[in-house]
């Protein structure tokens, strides 16, 4: 059974950093995307950074420059840097992972909260 389990999140002041991990586990493949989303509340949904497997990046004009994503090809893990973060931020951060074969999965999220 795969399984994506985010860690990292928590409260930061304003200009701060923090850096999400997705580790992921149950595929026998590795991902050939890997991205995190967000949601505020009130909000929906919205894809914050994504890679895939040869390394190609997408990013929210919100985070560009401010954020960075990358991957563990090996563990199949993928990151997010977040710095200068912003208290339009906060929101729950989720990892999304698509393996070939086997579809889209989702972790149960991690919460970030940008103190003004």
């Amino acid at each position: 059974q795969v399984q994506l389990v985010e860690s990292g999140g928590g409260l930061v002041q304003a200009g701060g950093s923090l850096r999400l991990t997705c580790a992921t586990s149950g595929s026998p493949f590795r991902s050939n995307f890997m991205a995190w989303y967000r949601q505020a509340p009130g909000k929906q949904r919205e894809l914050v950074a994504s890679v895939t497997g040869g390394g190609s990046t997408n990013f929210a004009d919100s985070v560009k420059g401010r954020f960075t994503i990358s991957r563990d090809n090996a563990k199949n893990t993928v990151y997010l840097q977040m710095n200068s973060l912003k208290p339009e931020d906060t929101a729950e951060y989720y990892c999304n992972a698509v393996f070939p074969g086997l579809g889209s999965y989702w972790g149960k999220g991690t919460q970030v909260t940008v103190s003004s």
